[in-house]
């Protein structure tokens, strides 16, 4: 059997993509999802998408991460799917669709390249040590670094992912740099179990953490460099929640095809 499939790329970030509106999505292979993400013998990604159809909603996102395992949210991959949904006609610049963590809202640019998601409200941040650790979609720890070019991401990422607290569940592991007019974000992200070009739900509790740590209230623009592009991340943040969170940034069809 052939699988007819579409590669995009949210500021590096990238994932598969499979139109599944025609037909109920059950019986899911996850050995065949971890084989098609695979860098050496299959397409290659970050995770794989399948788009569905949802009578309350233009569509319903399902997300797998690259070790073939059902997923919890993925911010650059809504995005992404949300470019998806335009190329597939579904939608045209605006949309309500329904993944993992419950409902979304997104508007996409007339050329379908760039797309400003509603990410869900946040209340609830802690600390494990100087670190902070939330809730976005996705479980974030969050820690400050400098020199963050040349740290170790991989080695410090998985040590943290992998320890006591967290090794049951997992956690993604985010380290920024604060560089005056930007954050500078990498992230070793849980189910991919590497580092990532980008993490859309990370960036956004980059954002959180760190208008928290800078005691920031009111409305928060916050542009961030990731190693895959620029994300920006807008809420507004009263000191106790934050709400009218959107992650925006690029999302690219890079090429489609089909698989054995």
């Amino acid at each position: 059997m052939k699988i007819n499939f579409y590669k995009y790329q949210g500021a590096g970030n990238d994932f598969i993509l499979i139109d599944h509106t025609t037909s109920p999505l059950k019986n899911i292979d996850n050995q065949l999802v971890k084989y098609l993400c695979h860098r050496r013998f299959g397409i290659g990604a970050d995770g794989l998408m399948f788009i569905t159809k949802h009578e309350d909603y233009d569509f319903e996102m399902h997300y797998f991460n690259a070790d073939g395992k059902l997923g919890s949210m993925c911010g650059n991959g809504g995005r992404c799917i949300v470019a998806f949904a335009k190329q597939l006609g579904i939608i045209d610049r605006e949309t309500n669709f329904l993944a993992v963590d419950g409902p979304h809202y997104a508007r996409i640019s007339e050329n379908g390249e760039w797309v400003d998601l509603q990410m869900i409200d946040v209340d609830t941040i802690t600390k494990d040590g100087e670190a902070y650790v939330l809730n976005t979609g996705s479980p974030h720890y969050v820690s400050l670094q400098i020199d963050l070019k040349d740290f170790d991401v991989f080695t410090e990422g998985k040590s943290i992912r992998y320890n006591s607290t967290y090794a049951e569940k997992g956690i993604n592991v985010n380290f920024v740099e604060d560089k005056g007019d930007h954050l500078f974000v990498r992230t070793y992200e849980r189910g991919v179990e590497d580092e990532t070009y980008a993490c859309g739900t990370g960036v956004t509790a980059v954002a959180m953490a760190m208008a928290k740590h800078k005691n920031q209230t009111g409305h928060v623009k916050t542009d961030i460099k990731v190693l895959g592009g620029d994300i920006k991340i807008e809420f507004d943040y009263d000191g106790k929640a934050f709400t009218n969170v959107f992650l925006c940034g690029p999302a690219k069809l890079v090429f489609e095809g089909e698989v054995e």
